[in-house]
């Protein structure tokens, strides 16, 4: 079989920059509305069976009101992630699972109260001639039973121009055959498929490429659809200066906000949070209830235009803002550790656990998880009581039902905040620990550097969550690791694992390279520990030097921040 060709990352999925006039005449027609849980958890290239199980373990418990899949498609042979944008046919045998994989990962997600969005790839067909997942041969403009040469636009060159709406629209996108979406029989075979998934009991599509298809074309295949009131979600990436803009495509539903999640990556390193008071349509961006924003995805995280997992407490606190403020339907990645821009998924995309063989599971760290709960919350609570310091601290409400304060300075924060919450008690969701308002509406806290604090309307106490109690230990300690790795503690305490190493417990690395934990433990308890690193295989390396020792105060809390020791 001939070797299928190396894509570049910037260029596959249709990761290539858009913008400019409208013209699409398209009636508008508003998408499926999310209902009062409007964050997608983004799996990327996780199996569908992996997806199944996330969907009763983590992502109903938190509030997920979406899980976005990745194409389920057949494609070219591969190990590289981006063989999943390159179709051979519209059968669902793809490395990620067969068609009755899928259709028990939608009824398991459903039971869960997890809607389902199938990522899509509709606006062309695979470059080159081989063998499929599914086992269907194929050749460049010929698949079989499928569409032929005379089913693909006449460009046969690679788009060169941006700011040429023909050679966008109908010239291949990094030498892939490029259908033409402007013929009827083509239009047919696309809504087929989508109308097969939704069969199967899929609510909706991220439509990907969606630039380089004419907005009337896709607004004629939506039609066709046996729900053509499906989520529709489409990638049109903004340039400026180019000849096809994302407003175009509003009449047909969603649009991904690009500009988003760069402005954010720009503020959160180079400016002030402060900025932020006035963050969404005030900054020429989409109408907040037609856009659809993320921190990152599968392909920003690798071209360098957003925040990534390897941006520590930037990344973190990026993703409890976005989730707080009221713009934009959110996507949370969560993706793997990756060197290789090109590398596929552990495993070949079965997650046995997360934080574990390159899963970083970022839908699952607490900072961020805890924060789609304090969306659901706040859903329809325009922002009130904000306060900055004019740099890196920001606070903000949610009218009477929440309330979130973020400190993205290099030392700790300690202030007083108005609110307008009722006065009570309520549960800090980022740290598990009870705060009180009074009658006026304020509360005092410490925020730690690189942390934040969020208060809703459901979780007025701690106890029944995933929350630490207020007596114990809360472990930081700074340590690299290499893909696959993990830091770990123990000590010579039961809770704390009695030095055996396969009892350890894991750190939550999501304010990485920082690892954190909180364990309960009695007041007045002295204790000796250790921190540890495991791969894996199950490898263990110690940090170096004595015991580390510490007592539990009688006021509840030992904090405890430690470096690596090699």
């Amino acid at each position: 079989m001939p070797t299928t060709p190396r894509i570049p990352r910037a260029l596959l999925a249709g990761a290539v920059l858009a913008a400019a006039s409208v013209t699409a005449t398209a009636p508008h027609a508003v998408a499926a509305p999310p209902g009062g849980k409007d964050v997608t958890a983004v799996l990327f290239e996780w199996r569908f069976d992996s997806v199944a199980k996330a969907c009763g373990e983590s992502l109903g418990p938190a509030g997920y009101g979406y899980v976005q899949v990745s194409p389920p498609q057949e494609h070219v042979q591969g190990p590289q992630w981006w063989t999943s944008y390159q179709p051979v046919s519209y059968k669902i045998a793809g490395r990620l699972g067969d068609r009755a994989s899928f259709k028990a990962m939608v009824d398991a997600c459903h039971a869960a109260g997890v809607k389902v969005v199938a990522d899509s790839v509709v606006n062309h067909m695979a470059s080159g001639d081989g063998t499929g997942t599914g086992g269907t041969s194929y050749t460049k403009y010929g698949y079989p039973g499928l569409y032929s040469g005379s089913d693909m636009d006449d460009c046969r060159a690679t788009i060169s121009n941006y700011q040429d709406r023909a050679n966008v629209q109908n010239c291949e996108l990094v030498q892939l055959a490029d259908l033409d979406t402007g013929e009827e029989y083509v239009r047919g075979r696309i809504a087929g498929y989508l109308n097969d998934l939704l069969s199967l009991g899929v609510d909706g599509f991220r439509i990907d490429a969606a630039k380089h298809m004419p907005a009337a074309d896709l607004a004629n295949i939506k039609s066709r659809l046996t729900n053509p009131n499906a989520y529709w979600k489409q990638e049109v990436i903004y340039g400026a200066g180019e000849a096809v803009s994302p407003t175009e495509y509003l009449g047909n539903g969603d649009v991904q906000e690009f500009r988003y999640a760069r402005d954010l990556k720009r503020v959160f390193q180079s400016e002030n949070l402060a900025y932020l008071k006035n963050f969404g349509e005030a900054w020429g961006y989409l109408p907040s209830g037609q856009a659809a924003v993320f921190v990152d995805n599968h392909d920003t995280e690798r071209g360098g235009d957003t925040l990534d997992y390897k941006d520590g407490s930037d990344y973190t606190l990026a993703n409890v803002f976005m989730l707080a403020w009221p713009y934009g339907s959110p996507d949370v990645h969560s993706g793997y550790e990756w060197t290789d821009k090109d590398a596929g998924p552990p495993n070949g995309g079965t997650v046995n656990s997360c934080y574990t063989d390159g899963w970083k599971c970022q839908h699952a760290w607490r900072e961020i998880s805890s924060m789609v709960a304090f969306r659901n919350a706040a859903r329809g609570q325009a922002v009130t009581d904000w306060w900055d310091d004019g740099g890196d601290r920001i606070a903000f409400g949610r009218g009477t039902k929440a309330y979130v304060a973020i400190n993205h300075e290099g030392s700790a924060l300690t202030r007083t905040f108005q609110t307008s919450l009722p006065a009570g008690a309520y549960c800090d969701v980022q740290s598990g620990r009870p705060v009180t308002v009074d009658s006026s509406g304020r509360f005092t806290a410490t925020l730690a550097a690189g942390t934040a604090l969020a208060l809703h309307a459901d979780a007025r106490t701690c106890a029944g969550t995933a929350a630490p109690a207020a007596v114990g230990a809360s472990f930081a300690v700074t340590a690299t690791t290499v893909p696959g790795q993990n830091v770990f503690v123990t000590g010579d305490q039961a809770s704390l694992g009695t030095w055996d190493t396969a009892r350890a417990l894991k750190l939550d690395p999501a304010a990485y390279p920082v690892w954190k934990l909180d364990v309960t433990l009695p007041a007045g308890t002295a204790f000796a520990y250790k921190y540890l690193r495991k791969d894996a295989a199950g490898n263990v390396t110690w940090e170096s030097g004595s015991n580390r020792t510490a007592t539990v105060p009688a006021d509840g809390k030992v904090t405890l921040t430690d470096a690596w020791r090699g």
